[in-house]
């Protein structure tokens, strides 16, 4: 994005410019679903890695997630679910700025390339946190001019994710058939494999990049947003047939003080470590997640921690040295590595 752009909008709403970097450790668990399908395979097949065993869900599944909580709070997004969009209210590529700004094409004319990009990334939230291409047709190119950006790189990216247990799919799958009448009383089926897991307990690592920040006007409030958005979108957004049995179960965000520093391993610093083994794993009783490691990360950079954002799932059981116990037992582990001032508990439905 050009410089005029970043200096005309210090954030998209009055907000604060993004100023340190933070990342992410975000715990979920899968229990009799399909955590991402592989639509290239048959019958749409969870994700799995074939040395591992381990399943696999990509950062766009997570992203999709994301997106669509952002839409039903009623933030503009770009990348809209097609699947909750009538067909005919899907617009062609053109009219996505248009429907996203709410600027009449006509209108573009009157502003620079920069403005009409800062118009654009003021009203979509999901732009200015994961970035977009945006192709347009030449026309409409032109009408916003040449510092408007073909691409916004996204300060907010999240790594693939493979679950912390080797998986076991469900041995008592079926085929399901879907029956329906037509006008002339004749009946129409479809066959498919229902592909489930029987338990995953998935981390996904993420980034907020203060750089990037600045080039998608990403603000504090939007990265503050953060901090309940990916637990309500797990929550709400897998309420489908297919997705029903998604949990979260831990958020922690750490935001750094020194400048262009953070630890990069953190989601390294948890394992299961209960007593039975992983192809008995059911549901988040049968697990105990072992911190020891990720503690000791926070403690050894403890000089560069800003602070430490955490929602922690009641039922979730930790181990630290010789000890376990329940959130608030996780809580207190992290206040004394990091010192209580800096801990900071999030409601995430307050």
């Amino acid at each position: 994005m050009s410089d005029t752009t970043t200096e005309t909008a210090a954030g998209t709403d009055g907000n604060e410019d993004v100023a340190n970097r933070s990342e992410i450790v975000f715990l979920y668990d899968a229990e009799d679903t399909n955590p991402n399908g592989n639509p290239l395979s048959a019958n749409d097949k969870p994700r799995i890695d074939e040395t591992t065993g381990a399943a696999v869900v990509t950062d766009v599944r997570l992203k999709r997630y994301l997106r669509d909580q952002l839409d039903d709070d009623g933030h503009g997004i770009y990348v809209k679910n097609p699947s909750k969009s009538a067909q005919e209210d899907v617009p062609g590529r053109d009219a996505l700025f248009t429907r996203v700004t709410g600027l009449d094409p006509d209108t573009l004319k009157e502003l620079s390339g920069s403005e009409a990009a800062t118009k654009f990334l003021t009203h979509a939230a999901d732009v200015r946190y994961f970035g977009a291409t945006c192709s347009f047709s030449s026309d409409f190119q032109n009408k916003l001019g040449d510092e408007f950006p073909g691409q916004f790189i996204g300060p907010v990216q999240f790594s693939h994710a493979r679950s912390l247990n080797t998986v076991v799919q469900k041995s008592e799958s079926k085929q399901l058939s879907t029956v329906v009448a037509s006008d002339t009383d004749s009946d129409q089926g479809t066959f498919a494999t229902d592909n489930r897991l029987e338990y995953a307990l998935i981390p996904f690592h993420g980034i907020v990049n203060e750089v990037g920040a600045s080039d998608t006007l990403l603000s504090e409030a939007d990265v503050e947003r953060l901090d309940t958005l990916l637990w309500r979108a797990v929550k709400n957004q897998t309420l489908t047939r297919s997705k029903m049995g998604h949990q979260p179960r831990l958020y922690l965000r750490v935001e750094y003080s020194t400048d262009a520093f953070h630890i990069g391993t953190l989601d390294d610093g948890v394992e299961l470590t209960q007593e039975k083994d992983d192809t008995e794993l059911r549901n988040i009783t049968d697990t105990l997640l072992n911190v020891d490691e990720l503690l000791d990360d926070l403690e050894a950079y403890a000089e560069h921690i800003e602070s430490v954002t955490v929602t922690v799932d009641r039922h979730l059981e930790v181990e630290a040295g010789d000890e376990t116990g329940g959130d608030e037992y996780l809580i207190e582990q992290l206040e004394a590595a990091v010192g209580s001032e800096s801990v900071v508990e999030v409601d995430p439905y307050a």
